[in-house]
């Protein structure tokens, strides 16, 4: 099992732990509003991970707290695994349409991004 499988079955674990045992068939019979929860989820998070860097120009006792910042990182990757597992995906369709998505954010860019490229999905 390599590194994204591991994290895929562990969240799978956790998901479990708070939804119980059927929370693959949960999420699944209720998509889009388990897309909604974890989307939203996903968006407070890296509000979250905004909060760890001083973005108000006009306050200038925030600090950046990059550790904490890497913990909000990581409770954001918790939410796209789970938003990945309710869309059906396994780690190895995330990496296959991570691929794809890679090759054609590469090619806009040979391209000078001018007209919008074709989006992979699973079925290219």
């Amino acid at each position: 099992m390599d590194k994204l499988e591991e994290m895929f079955e562990m969240q799978r674990s956790l998901n479990a732990r708070i939804l119980g045992p059927q929370a693959d068939q949960l999420m699944q019979s209720h998509k889009t509003e388990w897309l909604l929860k974890y989307s939203r989820a996903l968006q407070q998070e890296v509000s979250e991970l905004i909060d760890c860097v001083p973005w108000k120009w006009w306050a200038h006792y925030q600090k950046e707290d990059i550790e904490h910042a890497k913990v909000e990182l990581i409770d954001i990757i918790h939410f796209v695994i789970s938003l990945a597992q309710t869309l059906g995906m396994n780690a190895e369709d995330v990496y296959n349409t991570y691929m794809k998505k890679n090759a054609v954010n590469f090619q806009r860019q040979d391209a000078g991004y001018t007209q919008k490229a074709h989006e992979p999905s699973l079925n290219d």
